[in-house]
């Protein structure tokens, strides 16, 4: 009940995300008979032929008896799961749009109805993710979290019927970082072996962290020679000490740890 409950409420924009979400309750509730296997037929039953022998005949009646049997079995197991997805079914959609899709006997029919009224809100979704994945770019904030985010749009589209194939989403993750990363991807080019997601983030994220130490080290550096040539940088004319030390002083608070020779005579 608990992923019967983390189906959203079908409102016409989330089909994807309802669908999903739909597929993963009724397999995890045991209960997706009905969606997966059209409605058992009746077993035909046996013609004796002109020569048939009566043991051959008896043989034939009872498979057919047997057939009966297992027919009735599956027909109740069919029956009990396409009643129950069809109450999932409706309970999970808002009061507008139940109210317009006809009652269907089968899950199939219900499910190709509800999917036909909302292909084309699906594909206006679709292109508007495909064209945020296509320019999408990475900000900070973490490049594992960036690679995730780009692969759950992904994922997104594929439930739409818009599967991207993993290397053409390696590159695009590699279109969407900055140009620090230039050398890397230049790097990847030059291999044979294509690498998939799992890879990419483990990689990406091992560039990143020796970037972020390549660069500390450089600011560091950057931040003691300034402050090295700061602390030799001469006073400026006419702001020396006179011979008593109080006139003339430096009136710059920064100057006045700094030591300063006397002016001559």
């Amino acid at each position: 009940m608990s992923y019967v409950n983390a189906i959203p409420d079908l409102d016409g924009q989330n089909y994807g995300k309802w669908f999903q979400k739909l597929e993963i309750a009724l397999a995890m509730a045991n209960i997706d008979y009905a969606t997966q296997s059209p409605a058992p037929e009746d077993p035909i039953k046996p013609v004796r032929g002109q020569n048939e022998s009566d043991p051959t005949w008896n043989a034939c009646e009872a498979a057919y008896d047997r057939a009966w049997t297992q027919f009735d079995i599956k027909r109740a197991q069919w029956n009990a799961s396409n009643r129950k997805c069809l109450m999932i079914f409706k309970g999970s959609i808002i009061d507008a749009i139940r109210m317009a899709i006809p009652d269907y006997a089968t899950t199939t029919e219900y499910l190709a109805k509800v999917k036909s009224q909302f292909t084309g809100s699906s594909k206006d979704y679709s292109a508007t993710l495909a064209e945020q994945l296509m320019s999408k770019k990475y900000a900070g904030g973490g490049i594992r979290e960036h690679i995730l985010e780009m692969s759950h749009m992904a994922n997104k589209l594929k439930t739409m019927e818009m599967p991207l194939p993993e290397p053409f989403l390696v590159q695009l993750v590699f279109k969407s970082l900055p140009k620090t990363f230039e050398s890397f991807h230049v790097n990847y080019n030059t291999q044979q072996d294509n690498w998939d997601l799992e890879k990419l983030i483990g990689m990406c994220v091992q560039e990143e962290e020796m970037q972020k130490a390549q660069g500390g080290g450089q600011y560091v550096f950057h931040v003691q020679q300034k402050k090295k040539n700061f602390q030799k940088k001469p006073f400026p004319p006419g702001k020396h000490q006179n011979e008593s030390g109080s006139s003339n002083a430096p009136q710059n608070k920064n100057w006045e740890n700094f030591p300063i020779e006397k002016a001559s005579a």
